[in-house]
């Protein structure tokens, strides 16, 4: 089986949803560029061999493992179970697999004018969904004279970069400006969105093989681990609570109508058993009292956690930015733009993070902080908590040790398997526990 080289990692099962201001929150992907579809690139003297091939740079079964392995491919399909069909009918779609509310996350569907002549839209989210339009690298992307920057300048997206690569990944999985899972689609059965872009890419089946310019390799390394796993992990923290902080300053925020799009607030502030209370001061934020709305803060507090070791001088700054943008979702609009634009300020001059090299002391002393936060209550939140668990077993891989410290990702993991009967105060003891570990 073509999937069996797919390493997938014990714990929380992470399955991929099969599904400096405002102007950032937009798909990062070149437009202008035609998609071209699957068929061009699919045949056996190109991408569409059933086995990789050994004696070439490439392994030409690159469709195969996305079309048998990738989750991706099975994103249209998915619109026409009976829970999207239920859920459309909930919200009053006629169909979920014909509605552009759906398919702009389900499947590559960019306009008409862009669409080549083999495009299907019924290939569902295809290579040039992520890649990029095909239209000007097609030919060029084979051509041994051709530099990778050539490409890029001709339309193919810099996949390989852990920044753009989060933009990417998170113009649907968490959304921008033009596509967003709104509370109303949420109610009416979409899952809970949740991203980590380390993990999600590791649970990726690879099929890219280059070296560092992005030619073809004889060792075949493939690019989706090119990218150091300290990296790939700051950026996805990074550019997640970047986005976040840019949909705060787009209409999505105040929708039409009395009430706040929740979608942005904590669900956990709200949907929880009420015997189980799950508010704290150190959690909530400084002036915010139990019982209240809270927007989402999980990636900025994780970014607390790394700045604790990389930037401490800068983390007083962080820390009052945050809890004033919390307190701000509980004021009106203007305000929330306002924080949001100030953070979004600090997280751009702090970006180089994503860039720089890491030694491993330095990558342990983060992943002590990540669990010292939790063991302090100041990372027990749900949402926040799933990154604290997903990000020690990311940097645990990073650092080679990741079985050394199995038993106490598991017993974290355990504490997070479930959203209902998820206790904060129950996870920052196991964080406890578990510190003395790290």
């Amino acid at each position: 089986m073509v999937c069996t080289a797919l390493a997938i990692r014990a714990g929380l099962a992470m399955v991929l949803l099969s599904a400096g201001g405002v102007a950032a929150a937009v798909d990062p992907a070149p437009i202008g560029y035609k998609h071209m579809g699957v068929a061009t690139c699919s045949s056996s003297v190109c991408h569409g061999k059933l086995t990789a091939q050994t004696d070439r740079g490439v392994a030409l079964n690159e469709v195969r493992i996305w079309s048998k392995c990738d989750y991706h491919s099975r994103a249209l399909g998915d619109l026409s179970n009976a829970q999207s069909q239920a859920i459309a009918a909930k919200i009053g779609l006629p169909s979920a697999a014909a509605s552009k509310m759906c398919l702009d996350c389900h499947a590559d569907n960019v306009p008409a004018s862009v669409r080549g002549p083999k495009f299907q839209l019924t290939d569902g989210v295809q290579c040039e969904a992520c890649h990029g339009g095909a239209e000007k690298w097609l030919e060029t992307h084979t051509q041994k004279s051709a530099s990778h920057a050539d490409n890029e300048a001709r339309g193919m997206y810099p996949i390989e970069k852990p920044l753009p690569r989060a933009q990417l990944c998170l113009s649907c999985h968490m959304g921008t400006r033009d596509k967003f899972a709104t509370h109303v689609i949420m109610g009416a059965g979409h899952p809970r969105l949740k991203f980590e872009l380390e993990t999600y890419t590791a649970n990726q089946p690879a099929h890219d093989q280059v070296d560092a310019d992005c030619k073809p390799l004889k060792s075949r390394v493939d690019a989706m681990y090119r990218i150091d796993g300290m990296n790939l992990w700051v950026a996805g923290q990074i550019e997640n609570a970047r986005r976040n902080l840019e949909l705060l300053q787009t209409p999505w925020l105040t929708p039409a109508g009395m009430a706040p799009e929740f979608a942005l607030y904590d669900c956990f502030s709200c949907h929880h058993p009420t015997d189980k209370q799950r508010w704290s001061h150190a959690r909530a934020g400084k002036a915010i009292l139990p019982g209240t709305l809270r927007l989402q803060k999980y990636y900025l507090v994780m970014i607390q956690a790394i700045s604790e070791v990389l930037a401490p001088d800068a983390l007083p700054e962080l820390v009052s930015a945050t809890d004033a943008l919390t307190l701000a979702g509980q004021t009106d609009p203007t305000a929330v733009r306002g924080a949001a634009q100030k953070l979004h300020g600090w997280i751009d001059a702090h970006d180089e993070w994503a860039r720089r090299q890491y030694t491993p002391a330095q990558i342990a002393q983060v992943r002590k902080s990540v669990i010292q936060y939790a063991s302090q209550d100041k990372a027990s939140d749900y949402g926040t908590a799933e990154q604290v668990v997903i990000g020690l077993e990311s940097l645990s891989y990073t650092l080679g040790d990741r079985d050394k410290h199995k038993a106490a990702i598991d017993s974290l993991y355990n504490a997070v398997k479930s959203s209902s009967g998820f206790d904060p105060t129950q996870f920052a003891t196991a964080a406890r526990s578990a510190s003395s570990q790290f």
